[in-house]
């Protein structure tokens, strides 16, 4: 493995930070996330358009740039040191794989091309908001009861001879309020022969005008309700949730009969599980770097503060024990990120260096809020943003010790790896 990085890569990354040091502060992030996209969508067509961030690990022939995912890590580990909200996780990292994947040619040929310009984008809805044993990250994605099953539970899809129906309901659905396109996970064969499929479900964009809010009585939580009349997806309705962080907008989508395509050909050698963990292990490695990212821009928030504020005459960053803290985070930023950088090389390793990431990002962000006093516990500072992201992150992908857990399973560390494997996969 060559550790260094090709003068191609250090030019995304250099490129990438500069532009977004300049227009994506905590300021702007805030107000991004009060949009009914939940991102600025000016921003996201100079970083589909002017950069090409959506189509990096995207194919020529499809409008891609045809880079490798550690591209994509790279950009990913940028926009994750600004907390950017925006659509390149759920689009480019979850939904375009599986396209590519999955997809029939002429569904590559439509799709794939308007996700590399940015004027498509996609979210992964699986039924029961659990994208980690969906995606193979913290159990057997084919024992798991994750997409439900049977004749009831999970979404169920049906053939007439109108097409595919589908009806369910999937929760945590990463940026599914926006998308224009959504890749849903459901069940089809009925009980005996029950197997699970993606289907497409074209919608269309949301139009700020269009914005209804209301509070409903589910746990006392408040709710953004998106509805969109001219949405030529019948019987699809999309809620925005109130979510931990606000910069991973998620939605309930429930389909009620609600017509779809198959993505890919109805065969029996379509692997969909197959797909979703491969997916998965790729996910994973950016995902890491994105953590890294976010840990590391806590790290420099904090360095810069403790070198400002002052007590007993000298700044904080002058005391011993503030520096022995300072380095003991260092270490472990510098020790994800060479996870990371390593997954995204060799994706097998990327559930690992997610929960080393996923670990280091919570513990410098906690940190972070301790160094910076008081201040650091207020709405208006931003060290509580890299908290909420640290948790919100664990809770979509995690926890932790799963992500390490079902990794020493497919090691074959406990043994007989196999049997391990799929009791594991069904207590998750």
């Amino acid at each position: 493995m060559d550790a260094a990085f090709t003068a191609e890569q250090d030019e995304i990354r250099r490129t990438l930070r500069d532009l977004l040091a300049r227009h994506a502060g905590p300021g702007e992030v805030r107000a991004a996330v009060r949009t009914a996209e939940g991102h600025d969508p000016a921003l996201w067509r100079r970083l589909a358009q002017g950069l090409g961030l959506p189509g990096l690990a995207l194919p020529e022939e499809y409008g891609g740039a045809g880079c490798t995912p550690t591209e994509l890590a790279l950009a990913c580990e940028e926009t994750g040191r600004a907390l950017l909200p925006s659509p390149l996780l759920a689009t480019a990292v979850l939904a375009a794989p599986l396209i590519t994947a999955l997809g029939t040619p002429s569904q590559r040929a439509e799709l794939l091309p308007r996700i590399a310009d940015g004027t498509l984008t996609a979210a992964l809805a699986v039924p029961g908001g659990s994208t980690a044993a969906a995606l193979g990250l913290t159990g057997d994605n084919r024992s798991a009861p994750w997409s439900g099953g049977g004749r009831a539970g999970g979404i169920q899809a049906r053939h007439g001879d109108g097409g595919w129906r589908l009806y369910g309901e999937a929760d945590r659905v990463l940026d599914g309020h926006s998308a224009g396109l959504l890749l849903v996970a459901a069940h089809t064969g009925g009980y005996p022969r029950s197997r699970t499929l993606l289907f497409l479900v074209p919608t269309e964009l949301l139009v700020p005008t269009e914005l209804q809010v209301r509070a409903e009585v589910s746990g006392g939580a408040s709710t953004e309700a998106f509805t969109d009349a001219s949405s030529g997806a019948e019987g699809l309705t999309r809620t925005r949730l109130t979510s931990l962080d606000e910069t991973r907008p998620l939605a309930r989508v429930e389909l009620r009969d609600t017509p779809a395509v198959l993505l890919g050909a109805d065969t029996e050698t379509v692997d969909v599980c197959g797909a979703l963990a491969a997916t998965g292990r790729t996910a994973a490695a950016v995902l890491a770097a994105e953590a890294v990212g976010a840990a590391a821009g806590a790290l420099e928030r904090t360095v810069a503060y403790v070198k400002e504020r002052e007590q007993f005459g000298r700044a904080i960053g002058s005391f011993q024990a503030v520096k022995h803290r300072l380095a003991d985070l260092y270490v472990r930023v510098e020790a994800a990120r060479s996870a990371a950088y390593y997954a995204a090389w060799d994706p097998e390793a990327g559930p690992l260096a997610l929960a080393q990431a996923l670990e280091t990002a919570r513990t410098v962000a906690g940190e972070a809020v301790q160094l910076h006093g008081g201040i650091g516990f207020t709405w208006e500072h931003e060290a509580h943003l890299y908290v909420k992201r640290a948790a919100a992150d664990e809770l979509l992908f995690g926890p932790v010790h799963r992500l390490r857990d079902h990794t020493a399973v497919r090691a074959g560390l406990f043994g007989d790896e196999p049997s391990r494997a799929l009791a594991h996969g069904a207590a998750v």
